[in-house]
């Protein structure tokens, strides 16, 4: 078996909950290099953004400095996600500094829980751009006491780094799509054959 093969096995029908879809919309708003704009460059595309979905109360005021947060939240959010796909760039220092920045996060928007009869939730008591800070981290913490949390990952391709939800049965997915995957297997044969060629490297 080919290790492309290997890195993409057959997907399982595991269900994308709300709670995974909040987590990803709010990583998968960063520009990529391929297409995929900012969507947190100043306050006014972040409110556009917010006002796009429903589990952040619609319309918020937000300024150029609560993007700035915004970007920083969701940067160390995909770091932790590259790391649930073993990528070795961002293990060691880059994970720790970005686990350092959610922990002081999470002291500035602390969440309460919800009891009902039916069960309990976390939940952002604050209102406003903190109260948007406070649900995408009671969404993460509620994934993060789940199995589903090493699922969530970003995609391995640079500079992809897409957000997804790992539907393998093995939990072994590393890209966000076969083109992802491809893209990398091609790199890699072509280093293969430099390196095997003595030819230098033009990347």
């Amino acid at each position: 078996m080919s290790s492309a093969a290997s890195e993409s096995p057959k997907p399982s029908p595991r269900t994308v909950t709300p709670t995974v879809e909040t987590v990803l919309a709010f990583v998968n708003t960063r520009a990529d290099g391929s297409g995929r704009r900012e969507l947190f460059e100043d306050g006014r595309s972040f409110a556009a953004w917010l006002a796009e979905r429903d589990e952040f109360d619609g319309e918020t005021v937000v300024t150029d400095a609560d993007a700035a947060v915004a970007r920083e939240l969701r940067d160390a959010l995909v770091t932790v996600l590259l790391a649930h796909s073993g990528d070795e760039e961002s293990l060691g220092e880059p994970l720790l500094h970005a686990e350092r920045h959610l922990r002081r996060v999470g002291s500035l928007h602390p969440l309460a829980p919800v009891v009902t009869a039916g069960g309990a939730e976390l939940a952002s008591p604050q209102t406003g751009v903190p109260g948007v800070f406070g649900t995408v981290l009671a969404a993460v913490t509620t994934l993060a006491q789940s199995s589903d949390w090493g699922r969530i990952k970003a995609c391995r391709n640079p500079p992809c780094h897409f957000g997804f939800f790992d539907r393998t049965r093995n939990g072994a997915g590393l890209y966000c799509s076969t083109g992802c995957g491809s893209q990398v297997s091609m790199r890699k044969h072509r280093q293969r054959q430099r390196h095997g060629s003595g030819a230098p490297s033009k990347a």
